[in-house]
């Protein structure tokens, strides 16, 4: 009986996963990669370092994806985070557990994640076709026959789909994959950028932009009603506020802002303190401190880049003596400390979001298998479908084990057990 032929579109993480994997269990393999090289988002994943996975369970993995998070259930079960991490470890990449339960590469340096998928990719004979776009998988009679790039037309008995979103286009993700999904009959959700940052109305006072926020919350607003609540660390972009906290609100906010709603941040600086507790501890400094201006005072509770926008937006004199501060100022600046409020004009565009929000979706893709339902022998696997989560390595994790599942699948024609 002669080798599966399966042709695996795209060489990000979902695509090499599930190459490697395929190969791995007795079929002959090619990746179709139309970049130069494969693995680029990899190697910028993180800041250079990438986030592999994280240290959460699957129940709490599935929650970091929100609703469509139930669909990765079969997936997770079959290869999850500590498989990924021996996966690794027993190829020769050292993985370090640090803050927040995440994973990285104990060297830090992301590329080193792409070395040992194409060692292994090797040591599997899976060909890599570089510089190879496809313009068509071909199709017959509800199932596929074969793949067609600009140069040849290649005929496979399996393809899986790995094209990634529609986020850094510069590393490959431009949303084709939809487009192939939706000629083999699948609905598209419409795509919208998440992990994203968010862009403020009146923009970024230029002495804030490069400062980080730590251990303050953060709340959503969407038309003057809270939508979530997060503790963190947030960061002022030169027009734009981003950051983990952000990030992770990014995905409502964006939805928000398509609805013509009205978004806005609200940051509570002093989260720690009620707003009695922390107005009686401007009392006490006040009093402590009445022979010395507010703007020296300020500096005690507040990062020195915030003070002159604090001066600004309190209306109070900075060369005021802090025993002169009356009590209408001392409780528009607690307002200010609990209550900062920024609206949202926009948000920033794929270019500089980490993932794509919606995709193929979740109803005509097996989750046992990751065989499309409606075209026999057609794969979907990463963020090509409509499954987005936080940061913190979910993303990859699932791109990882949708790929994994998809590769297995496609080689053995069947569900894996």
């Amino acid at each position: 009986m002669s080798k599966k032929h399966v042709i695996v579109i795209g060489g990000g993480a979902a695509g090499l996963m599930a190459a490697g994997q395929a190969a791995e269990n007795g079929a002959t393999v090619t990746i179709l990669e139309k970049m130069k090289q494969p693995g680029r988002k990899i190697c910028i994943s993180g800041k250079g370092r990438c986030n592999l996975t994280n240290s959460a369970t699957i129940p709490d993995f599935i929650e970091h994806f929100g609703r469509n998070g139930r669909f990765l259930h079969q997936a997770f079960s079959r290869f999850f985070a500590s498989d990924l991490v021996d996966f690794f470890q027993e190829k020769g990449l050292a993985v370090t557990l640090e803050r927040g339960g995440r994973y990285f590469p104990t060297s830090g340096k992301a590329p080193d994640i792409l070395k040992v998928f194409l060692h292994w990719l090797e040591q599997h004979h899976v060909r890599i076709q570089k510089n190879s776009p496809v313009k068509e998988i071909i199709m017959e009679g509800g199932q596929v026959q074969a793949v067609k790039t600009d140069k040849e037309t290649i005929p496979c008995d399996a393809v899986i789909l790995a094209t990634g979103g529609a986020s850094y286009p510069a590393t490959g993700s431009t949303g084709d994959g939809y487009a192939f999904a939706e000629s083999a009959g699948h609905t598209i959700v419409p795509i919208r950028p998440a992990l994203v940052p968010l862009q403020i109305k009146g923009g970024i006072n230029a002495a804030l932009v490069g400062l980080e926020l730590k251990n303050i919350e953060v709340r959503l607003l969407i038309d003057g009603k809270q939508k979530e609540k997060l503790f963190g660390e947030l960061h002022f972009l030169k027009s734009a506020i981003s950051g983990p906290v952000i990030l992770t609100l990014s995905g409502k906010a964006v939805d928000g802002l398509r609805q013509g709603k009205t978004v806005s941040i609200v940051l509570d600086l002093k989260p720690a303190l009620s707003e009695q507790k922390l107005d009686n501890r401007l009392i006490r400094d006040f009093e402590k401190r009445h022979k010395e201006i507010f703007s020296e005072v300020l500096r005690g509770i507040l990062p020195a880049a915030l003070v002159p926008l604090c001066l600004e937006q309190t209306l109070i004199p900075a060369d005021k003596f802090a025993g002169q501060i009356a009590k209408k100022e001392r409780k528009r600046l607690l307002q200010w400390l609990k209550n900062n409020r920024m609206e949202v004009s926009t948000h920033r565009p794929f270019k500089e979001a980490i993932v794509t929000a919606g995709g193929v979706s979740l109803k005509e893709v097996d989750p046992k298998t990751m065989e499309s339902r409606y075209v026999q022998g057609l794969y979907l696997a990463g963020e090509v479908l409509d499954l987005n989560g936080n940061t913190g390595g979910y993303n990859l994790q699932a791109a990882f084990s949708t790929g994994w599942l998809a590769g297995r699948s496609a080689a053995k024609g069947e569900a894996v057990t």
